[in-house]
């Protein structure tokens, strides 16, 4: 994999670095001095590009990583607080902030037509264990961890928070690690079901590595619709279910990589999905 580029066109994405090779969108949060907390500007860019790449047609897997020590520490509190400091609060202030932000960011990872692979060499927190939990795979590291650290600001977990970790860990343990905001430890996020895979920290990359090619190389239309099924799937009925089941098999039927794969079993080959 090369190293991401800067997009000098703007100049606020030095703080968020992105690059695209071989079908392979590779986002990275580069604030490294500040744990990479997420300022307003840094959450619209990486919204902006999972939502670009939901209908580029040359993305076929988009990878989020972080350079530093840490993952993602949340968003930048400082920055928050200084903002509270200068403004006055009007009614519904606050909560078209948090829909038209942090809600919007974790919703653009959900709805990404792409498989999303989050790799995580550190802490995650907030907003950025939320990332995480919104990713499709997520890789890690044996000293990574994941915090719910909104309790210890006197706060309420925002970004979906709630809603993503009821999900994939049930109410109990999610209540556990929103009441009392302690980190959770890479091997027991694996326990959970919250990771794919836990690594020593020398092995993260080639573990990464070896997801991404398999998934830049796979059926992407195939597995979008896979992936729109299966985040449904827990607030839809059987009925429900079972009808966008079927029009998700009826909309890939007539893709290319359907034809490929079919042919490539009567053939006995591995199959070349070319994508769509």
């Amino acid at each position: 994999m090369t190293d991401p580029v800067i997009d000098t066109a703007v100049e606020q994405e030095a703080a968020v670095l992105h690059s695209t090779e071989a079908g392979v969108l590779t986002i990275t949060i580069n604030r490294p001095d500040r744990a990479n907390a997420l300022r307003p500007e840094d959450r619209n860019t990486l919204i902006r590009l999972f939502t670009e790449a939901h209908t580029d047609h040359d993305v076929r897997v988009v990878v989020l990583r972080a350079n530093g020590r840490h993952f993602c520490s949340g968003a930048d509190v400082v920055r928050l607080a200084d903002g509270h400091a200068k403004n006055v609060k009007r009614a519904t202030d606050p909560m078209r902030t948090i829909m038209g932000g942090a809600q919007t960011l974790v919703a653009s990872v959900l709805d990404c037509s792409k498989p999303v692979l989050a790799v995580v060499q550190g802490g995650a927190a907030g907003i950025g264990a939320h990332l995480a939990y919104a990713a499709d795979l997520v890789v890690a590291a044996e000293t990574a961890y994941f915090a719910e650290a909104f309790v210890k600001r006197g706060l309420v977990m925002d970004g979906g928070g709630a809603y993503l970790l009821a999900r994939r860990i049930g109410p109990a343990k999610a209540k556990e690690m929103a009441f009392f905001g302690e980190k959770l430890p890479a091997a027991e996020a694996l326990s959970l079901g919250l990771v794919n895979r836990v690594v020593p920290a020398g092995e993260l990359d080639a573990t990464a590595d070896e997801l991404i090619a398999r998934l830049a190389g796979g059926p992407t239309t195939a597995i979008g619709l896979t992936k729109r099924l299966i985040n449904d799937a827990p607030d839809t009925d059987r009925t429900g279910a079972f009808v966008a089941e079927a029009m998700a098999q009826e909309v890939q039927s007539y893709s290319e990589d359907a034809k490929e794969g079919v042919r490539a079993f009567v053939e006995k080959r591995p199959a070349d999905f070319v994508g769509w």
